[in-house]
C-alpha cells in the first residue's frame, strides 16, 4: 500500500501570479511557512537574558523588531516577542530555546501555521498602505524596525517598516485573511496600473 504525503499549500498559493501583476512601484511576494514561535518571558529576567545570549540579540524595545539576523525577533506585547525564522527550522530552534531558558520561567509556542508573511518592497508601498491603515507611514513616525498590531482594510496584521520611508514593509496576517488582504491590495493599485481594474 502506498501511502501520499498531502502536499502542503500556502496561504496565498494561487495568488502569485495576481501579485506579480503589481504595478513596478509595488512588488509583492508571499514568504510562506516561516517558522514563527510566540516567546513570552519577562523583560530584564534571568530567562530573557539567557534567550538573548543565546540567540545572539537583544529582546526589541515596544513597538520595534529587530532584523538583522536569521532569527528575526518582533515586539507583540509587554512580556510577548514573535521569533520569525527560515521555514524548517521550528524543532532546532525550540530545542535551542528551551535548553536556554532551562528552569527559568517562560513559555514558547509554535504558531508557524497561524499566519503567512507579505514581503513588499517599492516605492508605491506607503502610498498604497496609507489607502487602507491608519498608522501614519512618515519616517519620523514609523521609522525603519518599526514593529506595529494594526488594521489593514479591517483585516488584522503586523506591519514590519523593513526600508526608508516604508519603502519595504512585511504584513504578518492570519492565514484566514490572506485571500482578502491580496483581494485588497490588488486592487487598491488599479489606479497605479496594477490590480484588476
Amino acid at each position: 500500500m502506498t501511502v501520499e504525503t498531502p502536499t502542503r499549500h500556502s496561504p496565498l498559493a494561487a495568488w502569485q501570479d495576481r501579485l506579480a501583476q503589481l504595478p513596478t512601484g509595488l512588488q509583492a511576494r508571499e514568504l510562506p511557512f516561516l517558522t514563527q514561535l510566540t516567546l513570552r518571558v519577562q523583560p530584564g529576567s534571568p530567562a530573557a537574558k539567557a534567550v538573548e545570549a543565546s540567540l545572539g540579540i537583544t529582546l526589541p524595545d515596544p513597538l520595534s523588531a529587530e532584523m538583522s539576523g536569521d532569527v528575526k525577533v518582533l515586539w507583540t506585547g509587554p512580556d510577548e516577542w514573535l521569533l520569525v525564522a527560515p521555514e524548517g527550522q521550528r524543532d532546532d530552534l525550540v530545542a535551542q530555546l528551551r535548553v536556554a531558558i532551562g528552569d527559568e520561567f517562560a513559555t514558547v509556542t509554535d504558531v508557524s501555521a497561524q499566519r503567512t508573511t507579505l514581503a513588499l518592497s517599492g516605492h508605491l508601498v506607503r502610498t498604497v498602505l496609507a489607502q487602507g491603515c491608519a498608522i501614519d507611514l512618515d519616517p519620523r513616525v514609523t521609522p525603519v524596525g518599526s514593529c506595529l498590531t494594526t488594521v489593514l482594510a479591517q483585516a488584522p496584521i503586523t506591519l514590519v517598516v523593513r526600508g526608508e520611508a516604508a519603502s519595504s514593509a512585511w504584513l504578518l496576517v492570519r492565514s484566514s485573511f490572506a485571500s482578502y488582504l491580496a483581494t485588497w491590495l490588488v486592487d487598491a493599485c488599479t489606479e497605479y496600473g496594477g490590480g484588476t481594474g
